[in-house]
Order: structure tokens, then C-alpha cells, then sequence
């Protein structure tokens, strides 16, 4: 006697599962310039190491005793690797039901999350469908409705504080999709065929009375500066190349160190354009991300969500082939200040840094907190507190290059005032807890308006305070520990990156608060 009959009929379902949402579904579904979900799975991971769970999971009519009819479930997982790493992996198949949780076994989402938890591994998340609670046909077939649950959240929610999640809009992704795709540590959308929402135009247009496209209400002209959603690509080998470069810089969990790699790059190198990087009118702004790519290692930046919260940069980059997060400010977007978007999207970038514990180096010029009726309106003020919270919460380590300004409650918590201060100066710093130029203006307002000439004394006062601005005269009372020469920031960072990284073994672990998205 032999099993080999039952595992002929194993591969035959194995087989069937093969064929997704069948030949006609998956053409049109192709016919929209969009991958079927086995292929996506292929791209993104390693060639050839993809091992699916669950595979001949699905809908199944019986005649007798013998299979009629099969229907794959529209939610496929397993594990691969990612750059010899090993990931778990759970994507939505479009060409069944639409991606909609009436066409799947919600169990097999449930597991994939408590896989990546149990297992220690990073979840990826190619989404492209509801995932929520299908149709109200839902009412029709059960005789009945249901209060909602979101499957297995509990461990969405614990793997934010365990291993890297990413996740793929890749498609029109509404309700818990689009949930699925915001609760993570890092998420892209492609141009064109990628529309997220909270609910799709048809019920839009009935609960609100708002008539909207698909792309119209949650494509990527919405969602660039949105903050949902961290980067926009044009295709899709281009977003599962963000997903693996992303994943290169983090460990595999909390309780490992970020991956080091050889770097061809001189730790040494000084580039002597950094000397006139910053221009000496105080006025005048400067490009941010040249000096960034002087300063790393060639080649290795890996920017974040650039279009929201825009004067401040965020992202990762290599030291001597060490994985840092970095801050800095753009000058050319509302003088680099921290509005509400910018506040935000520190904070989640710091409590990233600090989950998966990668030092971060921070390039100061930083104006203040956003001024003015409107962004007291927003209260700012408060999401300006969370930033800093987020800084001075942080335990991993963490370095500040002031490069201009550093002004006010703002710039002052750009780093943790009460640590170590481990700082650097450029000499075009300029500090203090108002500028000269508006400061003179608030503090001698009496002077001023009792004057003759109230022209000739703000010179003469302005003339006054410039002679003391020098950051010279601040490092001569220790304010600022070091000013240095700019040609010298990469070999002092990389010397500082290998300290760093020697001390990083004991914050390993969960870290106090677990990352929210």
C-alpha cells in the first residue's frame, strides 16, 4: 500500500491553486499593467525561495466524494528570503473576488501575522484589495450581520514593536487594506495603478455626496503629501525595490543588531565643496540633500516620505557600511521649521529608529516651531512637543551636526538637552532663543518707539549684536563643545558610528513604548 494516490490529488490541487482566479481573470487583470500576485512574489523575493503555507486553502464544491469545483483563496503566504534574509510574506490576489475577504480564509491572513511575530522575521505586505468584510451580499447568504472585528490586529499591533513590516498598495486598497498598508514601518505606492481609501468613490459618493474617481479620492496625486503613504514609484519592481532596500538597513527583529556591510567608500573622504556649502547671507537658503550625499557613504541614501512634512528630511543611510537614520532640514520648504506634518513625521521617524535601535544623526538648521494664526489654529505647539518627546525619549545614540540655526524651543530640542550634547558646529552656526533680526525688534520695541530715529538705533543695535554672534565666542564659553571645519564631518561621523555601534548591544529587545504607524 501506498500514499502515493492522496499526494497525485495533493498536487493536483496544488496545481489548480496555480492557476489563481483562472486564465480569463488573470489577463484582464494583466490588461490593467498590473502583476499577478505569484509573479509579485517572485520579484520581491529571492529567486526560488519563496515556501508557501497553506496553498490548496480555498472554496470547494464536492460532487459525492470527489472535488467539483476549486477556488484558490485570494490571500497567498509563506516565507522567502530577501537578500539571503529570511522574510514572511502575505499578498492579495486581485484576480479572486476582487482581493475582498468573502473570496478568502481570513485565517491565512491571521497567520502570516503571527508567523512573522513568532518566527522573528519582517512582514511584507502586498495589498491590493479590501481584506475587510466583502459585500453586504455578506447579509443574503448568512441571514444575518456580524459586529467587525480586524483579523489578528492584536498582532499587527506587537509585530510595529518586534520585526520590520512593509507593505505594497498595489492596487485599489480600501478599508482594512488600506489599514493593513498604514500600519506598518514603511508602505509605497505605484503611479497609476495603486488608489487607497478608507471607503471606495460609490460609497463616497452616497455617504457624502462627493462625486470622485478612484484616482481622484485616493490615488497618488492624493496620497503623495499626505503622509498615509511613505514613497511613490512608477512601477512595480520599482516598489519592491524600495521594500528591499528599506528592509537592508533594519535587522530582522528587535532583539538583533542592524546588518553591516563592507563599505568601498573612504571613511576618510572630504569633499571640498562642504566648505562653501552654506552660504554666509543668513538669508539665502541652500540644497540640504547635496550635503547629505558628501557626507554618507556614495550611493547608500534611502529616503522617506519627501513630499510630506517637507522642511524636514528623513531616511536612512551607511556609515563605513554601517545602517543610520538621519534628520535634517530643507531650507527650501518653510525655512526647514517644524509645522505639524514635520513634527509628525519625526516622531514616527525617531520611534522607528529607536524599535529596531539604529543610531541617528541629525543636520541642524532648524528656524523654531511654526509661527503665525495658522499654525496656532493646528496647534502645532503640541505636535512640536511630541517631536522633541520623541528625541529625548530615544535611547539609541544619536549625534547632532548643527549646520545653521538652531533657535527657540524648536531647535533646542533637536537634541536631548540634558544627555551627553554630543554635537558638532559648523562655523555658519547661528543660534539663540530668537533670531537677532526679529529678537532686537521684540526686545528694545520701547527704545525703539521712543527714538528720534528709530532707523539709525536698530542699526546701531543690530550692528552691535552682530559683533557678538560669532559661534566662536559661544564655543569660548563652552556652549557649543566643537566647532569644526565641514571637510571633517564623514571622518568624524565614522569615527563616531563604530562607538555607537558598540554600545548598541545593550538597548537590544523591545524598546519602552511600542511604534505606532
Amino acid at each position: 500500500m501506498s500514499w502515493q494516490p492522496e499526494i497525485d490529488e495533493l498536487r493536483r490541487r496544488e496545481k489548480l491553486a496555480q492557476e489563481m482566479g483562472g486564465k480569463e481573470n488573470v489577463e484582464k487583470h494583466r490588461s490593467k499593467g498590473k502583476l499577478p500576485v505569484r509573479d509579485r512574489i517572485q520579484r520581491v523575493l529571492d529567486s526560488g525561495t519563496f515556501h508557501e503555507t497553506g496553498a490548496i486553502a480555498g472554496k470547494v464544491e464536492y460532487e459525492g466524494s470527489q472535488l467539483k469545483n476549486f477556488t484558490p483563496a485570494n490571500f497567498l503566504i509563506g516565507t522567502g528570503k530577501i537578500d539571503h534574509r529570511k522574510v514572511v510574506i502575505g499578498a492579495d490576489d486581485f484576480t479572486v473576488r476582487g482581493g475582498a475577504a468573502d473570496g478568502a480564509i481570513i485565517e491565512k491572513q491571521m497567520y502570516s501575522e503571527k508567523m512573522a511575530h513568532e518566527l522573528q522575521k519582517p512582514m511584507v505586505r502586498l495589498v491590493d484589495g479590501t481584506g475587510g468584510g466583502g459585500s453586504v451580499k455578506f447579509l443574503e447568504a448568512e441571514s444575518r450581520t456580524y459586529v467587525p472585528v480586524n483579523p489578528a490586529w492584536d498582532y499587527v499591533v506587537k509585530n510595529m514593536g518586534r520585526v520590520p513590516v512593509v507593505a505594497a498598495c498595489l492596487g485599489s486598497v480600501a478599508g482594512l487594506g488600506a489599514a493593513r498598508v498604514a500600519a506598518s514601518h514603511f508602505s509605497v505606492m505605484v503611479e497609476d495603478i495603486s488608489q487607497l481609501f478608507v471607503a471606495g468613490p460609490q460609497i463616497v459618493n452616497f455617504g457624502v455626496g462627493q462625486e470622485l474617481t478612484k484616482e481622484e479620492l485616493g490615488g497618488t496625486q492624493v496620497h503623495r503629501s499626505s503622509g498615509a503613504i511613505d514613497n511613490i514609484v512608477k512601477t512595480e519592481d520599482e516598489a519592491f525595490e524600495h521594500i528591499r532596500r528599506f528592509l537592508s538597513y533594519l535587522p530582522s527583529n528587535v532583539f538583533q543588531l542592524p546588518p553591516v556591510g563592507e563599505s568601498e567608500d573612504d571613511r576618510y573622504r572630504r569633499e571640498e565643496e562642504l566648505i562653501s556649502a552654506i552660504p554666509k547671507n543668513r538669508r539665502k537658503p541652500y540644497k540640504i540633500r547635496p550635503i547629505l550625499k558628501m557626507v554618507f557613504d556614495k550611493e547608500s541614501i534611502f529616503e522617506m516620505g519627501r513630499f510630506y512634512g517637507g522642511g524636514t528630511v528623513t531616511g536612512f543611510a551607511r556609515l563605513d557600511g554601517h545602517p543610520v537614520g538621519f534628520l535634517a532640514n530643507d531650507p527650501y520648504v518653510g525655512g526647514g521649521g517644524l509645522t505639524v506634518e514635520s513634527c509628525e513625521k519625526i516622531e514616527r521617524f525617531v520611534d522607528l529608529c529607536e524599535t529596531f535601535h539604529i543610531p541617528i544623526v541629525n543636520f541642524v538648521d532648524q528656524p523654531g516651531i511654526a509661527i503665525g494664526l495658522s499654525a496656532e489654529k493646528r496647534g502645532t505647539i503640541r505636535k512640536g512637543v511630541r517631536a522633541i518627546s520623541a528625541i529625548y525619549q530615544a535611547t539609541v545614540p544619536m549625534i547632532e551636526i548643527i549646520i545653521r540655526r538652531v533657535f527657540g524651543v524648536g531647535g533646542a530640542g533637536m537634541i536631548n538637552g540634558d544627555g551627553l550634547h554630543l554635537r558638532y558646529a559648523w562655523p555658519s552656526g547661528d543660534w539663540g532663543s530668537l533670531p537677532v533680526e526679529g529678537g532686537i525688534q521684540v526686545a528694545y520695541k520701547r527704545k525703539l518707539e521712543e527714538s528720534d530715529n528709530p532707523q539709525q538705533l536698530l542699526e546701531e543695535l543690530t550692528e552691535k549684536m552682530e559683533s557678538v554672534r560669532s559661534p566662536l565666542r559661544t564655543a569660548e564659553a563652552f556652549g557649543v563643545e566643537e566647532i569644526i571645519d565641514p571637510r571633517d564631518t564623514r571622518p568624524l561621523l565614522c569615527d563616531w558610528i563604530y562607538d555607537a555601534y558598540m554600545m548598541l548591544p545593550q538597548h537590544l529587545g523591545p524598546s519602552a513604548h511600542t511604534m505606532r504607524p
